[in-house]
């Protein structure tokens, strides 16, 4: 897990970039927020309504890094289990243009859950959401969500799927890879990039897609149950 800083060398070179250098394959470009956007037709606010109250499902709770007090917990409905956490960017997986050993200091080259073809899925462009182990706080594969799970990550009022992609630490929540920050409209550098806190992953049971890396299977099927979510009273 990281936690989102900016560095006084970044903070610095973004308050003297000036605003009118020629375009040359060696100028500096200032760092932009990705374009976000809301995926389906079921609105954020209609989602979180929907959720109400936690009703905490695990054990006990969880960090959002590793040097913070144990905060969050996994609340629970009949059809989805949910959590309001922070969101670092997780690049593990298939090495990529932003997703490398060079790029990411953390880089892993594997994810907890792999493609069809046996191969570990890619963060820059798969969205996925990150999972703690199954340990006494919480096990995610009896709570009805093992790898491959449908998400909808909520944050800002927009709505982005996903699938439950990897595992982190044990004690700790509040990761999705770099596609799905991007999506959000989240910076998804992996050294300096997610937000602190706002994010809402809402996980329903039973919704395993195959195969995992078919994000159109997965935005379908989450828009569907997102729905029935919001009908169950």
């Amino acid at each position: 897990m990281r936690v989102p800083s900016l560095t006084l060398a970044a903070a610095g070179a973004a308050l003297i970039a000036p605003a009118a250098l020629p375009d040359t394959a060696g100028a500096v470009q200032p760092r932009q927020r990705p374009a976000a956007h809301s995926e389906g037709a079921v609105a954020a606010a209609d989602l979180l309504a929907r959720l109400g109250e936690c009703h905490q499902v695990s054990r006990g709770r969880y960090r959002t890094d590793a040097d913070r007090p144990a905060t969050v917990p996994v609340c629970g409905t009949e059809d989805a289990v949910f959590w309001k956490a922070d969101l670092d960017v997780d690049c593990d997986g298939r090495s990529s243009k932003h997703c490398n050993r060079r790029t990411d200091p953390s880089f892993a080259a594997a994810t907890a859950f792999q493609q069809s073809d046996g191969r570990h899925l890619k963060a820059e462009k798969l969205p996925y959401i990150v999972v703690p182990p199954p340990s006494r706080i919480w096990d995610h594969r009896a709570a009805g969500v093992p790898g491959g799970s449908v998400a909808a990550v909520v944050y800002r009022g927009r709505v982005q799927y996903a699938v439950v992609g990897d595992t982190g630490p044990r004690d700790v929540i509040g990761e999705a890879s770099y596609a799905t920050a991007r999506a959000l409209g989240i910076r998804s550098d992996p050294r300096d990039g997610g937000v602190s806190s706002g994010v809402t992953y809402i996980v329903f049971k039973n919704s395993r897609v195959n195969p995992l890396e078919d994000h159109a299977a997965a935005v379908a099927t989450g828009e569907r149950l997102a729905r029935l979510l919001l009908m169950n009273k």
